[in-house]
């Protein structure tokens, strides 16, 4: 079965959250479970020359969106037995940043109509074109007009991902016809209007063949305005072809026995490598080397939605407990101040990293003891799962991925694998924070729960063979 994956970033080539990280390691997966995978997206300035050296020209086209015909070049590479064609255009792509800009709309129009065109110009022709979250959204709407009169592409089956319903590309009316080329009934027959303007998301939903989330329990959740966003009507109405599977990472990046950005490899059997990391964790941040003082970790962007209000209203409490405190992100204004605030206020024992650092978040993923993500709502989430393949035991709300990811531990039954709270309270979230330093006073419970963490399977090879089954449905 032959499957083209169009995602608007792509790990290892261009990242700036989640989604590239899904969009690296997903085909891979894929294509170790027999399919042929193909992966497209744009060609950004932030792409480096180590990656364009290897890429191979294939041809160039002009691509039609409304009355614009703009060029396009389409360049490949291949990569752990996948293939990654990227699409040219320097005016669209070559920026500093890969979203923010007035023109997004334009952008990722020109994007998604480039991939639609290219499809008949390629010697391989895909069954099912997986498409992510809003960037994409109009591929299943453009395969629908274009299938009119193209026949191969009228053959070709639609999956539409929503990694975070919040972002979905809402534009105003007047652009459905002038920007992206659409016929007026898009807007008239409801599938892509939302009060008054267009949705691209919506209108994904409506076209695509099936729609997927990236975790079961956020796909229950999009049935409620709460975490919806205003989606949750078409949604409900879609919930036949709507399925919530459940991300994973990849394990042979994010693995404390080989990862080369730590100060020692470890594993689950011979920890002693942990202890070393943490050791040169509080070196390097300026904490006080004291390795029985569980030290929380926090890498997050600094957003209201990732919990960091409950994390400021209860800081001084938190820090009255024996702990140590890293942050690391950027975000809003507010919490970065506290938190340098509080850094000031106990310089010892909380180290605040207002930036974003891949390798000093290895080494906080390896040295802490808790990982701490109190999320208002989280689709997936990988940092739960770093954490723990890691060894570093999670504190989270039980939301999205996070609730089907993380099982509070039982202090009479044994079970479990973290540490988690339900109400989004300040209050709560404490709790359950004291409740875990106490446990780490308990080392052979505490070993065991790291142990467990670290031997459970985050792979890609179940969620794989869910995708797989769902291509199969909606081919034959």
């Amino acid at each position: 079965m032959n499957i083209l994956f169009a995602a608007s970033e792509v790990a290892p080539f261009v990242k700036t959250g989640g989604l590239a990280d899904v969009a690296g390691s997903l085909p891979k997966a894929l294509q170790r479970a027999g399919s042929n995978v193909r992966v497209i997206l744009p060609l950004y300035g932030a792409i480096g020359a180590h990656w364009r050296n290897q890429m191979t020209f294939l041809f160039h086209f002009n691509v039609t969106l409304a009355w614009r015909s703009v060029y396009c070049g389409l360049f490949s590479l291949e990569k752990d037995g996948v293939t990654y064609y990227f699409v040219d255009n320097e005016h669209y792509f070559n920026r500093n940043e890969l979203y923010g800009h007035y023109d997004d709309g334009e952008r990722f129009g020109y994007f998604c109509r480039a991939v639609v065109e290219c499809i008949p110009k390629l010697d391989w022709v895909p069954d099912v074109v997986h498409c992510n979250d809003w960037q994409t959204a109009l591929i299943p709407i453009y395969l629908k007009e274009d299938g009119n009169r193209i026949p191969m592409l009228a053959s070709i089956r639609t999956v539409f991902t929503i990694h975070n319903v919040e972002y979905q590309g809402r534009y105003g009316r007047e652009t459905l016809e002038d920007l992206f080329g659409l016929p007026a009934y898009w807007y008239e027959n409801g599938a892509m209007e939302y009060c008054g303007d267009i949705s691209l998301m919506k209108g994904a939903i409506c076209a695509a063949d099936f729609i997927t989330t990236v975790s079961p329990t956020y796909a229950q959740e999009l049935h409620y305005a709460f975490y919806a966003h205003g989606m949750e009507g078409i949604l409900s109405g879609n919930a036949h072809k709507l399925q919530g599977i459940l991300n994973g990472i990849d394990i042979d990046v994010y693995n404390p026995a080989t990862d080369p950005a730590l100060f020692q490899t470890y594993t689950a059997d011979d920890l002693s490598g942990k202890a070393r990391n943490k050791q040169e964790l509080q070196r390097a941040l300026g904490l006080n080397l004291e390795p029985d003082l569980p030290i929380i970790a926090c890498i997050s962007r600094l957003v209201p939605h990732k919990g960091l209000d409950l994390v400021t209203t209860v800081l001084s409490q938190m820090m009255e407990l024996p702990i140590q405190f890293v942050v690391l992100g950027r975000g809003d204004w507010q919490f970065e101040q506290a938190f340098v605030n509080a850094r000031q206020q106990y310089p010892s024992r909380l180290s605040a990293n207002t930036m974003y650092s891949s390798s000093l978040a290895m080494n906080i993923y390896a040295g802490a003891d808790l990982f701490l993500m109190p999320s208002k709502s989280e689709p997936c989430g990988l940092s739960q799962m770093i954490a723990m393949r890691y060894g570093t035991l999670p504190i989270v709300r039980q939301t999205g991925g996070l609730k089907d990811t993380v099982s509070p531990y039982n202090q009479y039954t044994g079970e479990g694998n973290g540490f988690a709270f339900s109400d989004y309270n300040a209050h709560d979230m404490l709790h359950v924070i004291r409740e875990a330093v106490s446990l780490y006073q308990n080392r052979e419970i505490w070993h065991t729960l790291m142990q467990r963490d670290m031997n459970a399977d985050f792979s890609w090879n179940k969620s794989a063979n869910e995708y797989l089954h769902i291509y199969s449905r909606l081919v034959q």
